[in-house]
C-alpha cells in the first residue's frame, strides 16, 4: 500500500532482496492499485471557517514525526521537529511564548499539572514549565521517543522506538523499571502514546500486543494480542500498534497495521469484541461508535456494543488519512493533500471540506467546544469553527 511503503522507506531495519516487497501494488500493465481516489464533489450541508492561523518551527521535519499539540485551560502548547516550543491562545491565536531548545524533538506533546513533557530524537526527555517553557526535568532513554510521554502526579511513562517502556518516578533521572518487548525485523515508523490507567501503564507495541503494566512493581499485570503476523514475508507481518488507544469507561479500543480494531476490558485485557482492520493512526469515539481510518482510505463506524459497523465510507481511498476526530455531529480527518473532510457522525456521508494546508497533517486535531485545532506537516497551527450551511 502507497502509505505503507512511505512507512517502510524510513522503518526499514533490515537489507532486503529481490522483487517480492512490491508484489501487489501494481497490476499487470505497471499501473499502481493504491493511488489515492480522485476527490468527488459533495453536497456540502456544514462549512468551515478559518479564524486564525500561526507557524510554529518547521513541524514535523522530515523524520516522518506525528508531534502533536496539547491543549489546557485556554492555552495551545506546541512543538516542532527543530526543537521550537510555543504557548499559543486557543482564542485568538497569539503566541504567550515561545523557546527553541536547539534540540530535535520527536515525541510530545504531553500535558500536566503545569508541566510539558517532550521527547527527543537523541534519546532525551524533558519537562518544560507551561508558565514560560523553562527547563524543568530531563532524561536519557535508550532511543528516540516518538509519541508523548504519559504523565500523573507520581510518574512519567516513556516508550521509545526500541520497544521499551520505562518507568520514571516524578523527579527521578532513572527509571524505576523498565518493560522491554520483543521487535520484530520490520517496523513502522512510530509508536502508540502510553496512558495511565489506575495502577497500570497500558501501551502498543510493534509486536502486536498490548500490555499492561503495574506502576509500583513494574510486572505485566495482562497483556492482550491484536495483531497476529501473517503471511511469507516480513513486510506482510508487519502489525504495529502506533495510533491513538482510545479509554470510555472499563473500555479500551486499539487498533493495529494490517491487524484489528478491538475492544479490551482495561481490567484484565479481556478482549470484548474485534474487526478486522489495517490502521495507523488509531481510535476515537462519539455517538455510541468507534471510528478508524484504515489505510486503504476506508473510515468506519463499529458500534461500541460489538455488533458491527454502523457505517463505513470508502470514498477517500488511499488518501492517507489522520486519525478521525468527533467535531460537534461530524468526524473530521485530513488527506495527504491538506483537505480537510467532514463525515456525518450518523451515517458516513461527507457533508464539508475545505483545503486546510498544502500536505498533510500527521498530528491528532483537538476538538474542543466545537472547534477545530489542526496543526499541518509543515508547523501551521490553525483554528476552525463549523457552521451549518442552511
Amino acid at each position: 500500500m502507497r502509505l505503507s511503503r512511505l512507512l517502510l522507506i524510513t522503518a526499514l531495519t533490515v537489507t532486503m532482496t529481490g522483487c517480492s516487497t512490491v508484489q501487489g501494488w501494481f497490476d499487470s500493465e505497471g499501473e499502481d492499485l493504491t493511488a489515492p481516489v480522485e476527490l468527488e464533489k459533495i453536497d456540502a450541508l456544514v462549512k468551515v471557517k478559518k479564524r486564525w492561523s500561526t507557524s510554529v518551527g518547521d513541524g514535523q521535519g522530515k523524520g516522518f514525526f506525528k508531534i502533536r499539540p496539547a491543549l489546557s485551560e485556554g492555552v495551545l502548547y506546541v512543538a516542532s521537529s527543530d526543537g521550537e516550543v510555543a504557548a499559543i491562545d486557543a482564542v485568538d491565536g497569539d503566541k504567550r511564548w515561545s523557546v527553541s531548545l536547539e534540540r530535535p524533538l520527536s515525541g510530545g506533546v504531553g500535558y500536566h499539572a503545569g508541566g510539558l513533557y517532550l521527547g527527543g530524537a537523541d534519546g532525551s526527555v524533558l519537562q518544560l514549565s507551561a508558565d514560560d517553557g523553562s527547563m524543568v526535568w530531563e532524561a536519557t532513554v535508550s532511543g528516540e521517543v516518538l509519541a508523548a510521554p504519559a504523565v500523573s502526579d507520581d510518574w512519567v511513562i516513556v516508550q521509545t522506538y526500541d520497544g521499551k517502556l520505562l518507568g520514571f518516578e516524578t523527579g527521578a533521572e532513572t527509571p524505576t523499571w523498565t518493560y522491554t518487548s520483543d521487535v520484530p525485523v520490520l517496523t513502522l515508523r512510530g509508536t502508540s502514546t502510553p496512558l495511565l490507567i489506575g495502577d497500570n501503564a497500558i501501551a502498543g507495541f510493534g509486536d502486536g500486543k498490548v500490555v499492561a503494566i503495574d506502576l509500583d512493581s513494574g510486572n505485566v499485570s495482562w497483556e492482550s494480542r491484536i495483531g497476529i503476523p501473517q503471511g511469507g514475508s516480513e513486510i506482510d507481518r508487519i502489525v504495529d500498534i502506533d495510533g491513538v488507544m482510545t479509554v470510555q469507561g472499563i473500555e479500551l479500543f486499539v487498533s493495529s497495521y494490517q491487524g484489528r480494531v478491538a475492544a479490551l476490558d482495561i481490567r484484565t485485557g479481556r478482549k470484548l469484541w474485534q474487526q478486522n482492520v489495517s490502521s495507523v493512526t488509531g481510535t476515537s469515539v462519539g455517538f455510541g461508535n468507534v471510528y478508524v481510518a484504515d489505510v486503504d482510505g476506508t473510515v468506519s463506524a463499529f458500534l461500541r456494543n460489538g455488533q458491527g459497523a454502523r457505517w463505513q465510507n470508502i470514498e477517500l481511498g488511499y488518501r492517507e488519512l489522520s486519525r478521525p476526530t468527533p467535531v460537534k455531529s461530524y468526524v473530521a480527518t485530513v488527506d495527504l493533500e491538506g483537505y480537510l473532510h467532514l463525515l456525518s457522525q450518523v451515517d458516513g456521508v461527507i457533508v464539508g471540506r475545505l483545503k486546510i494546508a498544502g500536505g498533510p497533517a500527521r498530528a491528532d486535531m483537538i476538538s474542543d467546544n466545537g472547534r477545530l485545532f489542526i496543526l499541518d506537516d509543515d508547523g501551521k497551527l490553525s483554528a476552525f469553527d463549523l457552521e451549518s450551511s442552511d
